[in-house]
C-alpha cells in the first residue's frame, strides 16, 4: 500500500514526465514562439471605409507590433492599406425533411491593396475569403442569432490576422 507521501511524489514525477514529453513533442514538430514580427515599412495608414470592423481589428493587432506606427492619414504614412470592399454572403447548405433551413454557410470576402505615397504597389492586390458553416435550430432562434454574430466576428478577426501575415511579405517596389 502506498503512503500519502509516496502518492504525492509519484504524481509529481508523473506530471514532470508528462510535461517533459509534451515539450519534447512540441520541439520535435518544429514548434517555436513567434517572437517579434518584422515589416519592411515603419508606418502605415489604413483606409477602411468599406470595412470599418476589419479596420478596427487591424488597428488593434498592429498596435501590438512594436516599431510600427499606425497613422491617421495616408499622407503621413510610408504605406497605405486600402480595404477596397467587403462582401458578405449567407447561403442555405441543407434542408430538413419539412423544407426548412438546417445548415447555413457564411462567407466574407475582403479585397485589399498596399501602396505608397506615389501609388506604387508594395505587394499585389489581394483578397481574403473566409467561410464557416453552422447548424440552424428553428426552436432556438435567439441562440442562433447570437451564434451567427459570434461566427461573423471570428471570421473578421481571422481576416485581420491573415492580412497582417501577408503584410509581412510586402517589399519596397523597384
Amino acid at each position: 500500500m502506498w503512503s500519502s507521501e509516496n502518492r504525492l511524489q509519484r504524481r509529481a514525477l508523473l506530471r514532470g514526465a508528462l510535461w517533459l514529453g509534451v515539450a519534447g513533442t512540441l520541439s520535435a514538430c518544429g514548434f517555436k514562439l513567434r517572437g517579434q514580427v518584422a515589416y519592411t515599412f515603419q508606418s502605415i495608414a489604413i483606409n477602411g471605409g468599406e470595412a470599418p470592423g476589419l479596420t478596427e481589428d487591424l488597428c488593434k493587432l498592429l498596435d501590438r507590433v512594436s516599431g510600427l506606427k499606425v497613422m491617421p492619414h495616408p499622407k503621413d504614412a510610408q504605406v497605405t492599406l486600402d480595404l477596397k470592399q467587403q462582401t458578405d454572403d449567407k447561403a442555405v447548405l441543407s434542408l430538413t425533411s419539412g423544407g426548412r433551413a438546417r445548415e447555413y454557410s457564411l462567407t466574407k470576402i475582403y479585397a485589399f491593396r498596399l501602396y505608397d505615397k506615389d501609388g506604387n504597389d508594395w505587394m499585389l492586390p489581394g483578397e481574403i475569403e473566409i467561410q464557416r458553416t453552422y447548424l440552424y435550430d428553428d426552436t432556438q432562434r435567439l441562440a442562433r442569432e447570437i451564434q451567427e454574430q459570434r461566427i461573423l466576428q471570428e471570421m473578421q478577426q481571422d481576416a485581420a490576422q491573415q492580412i497582417l501575415r501577408r503584410l509581412q511579405k510586402a517589399q519596397r517596389p523597384g
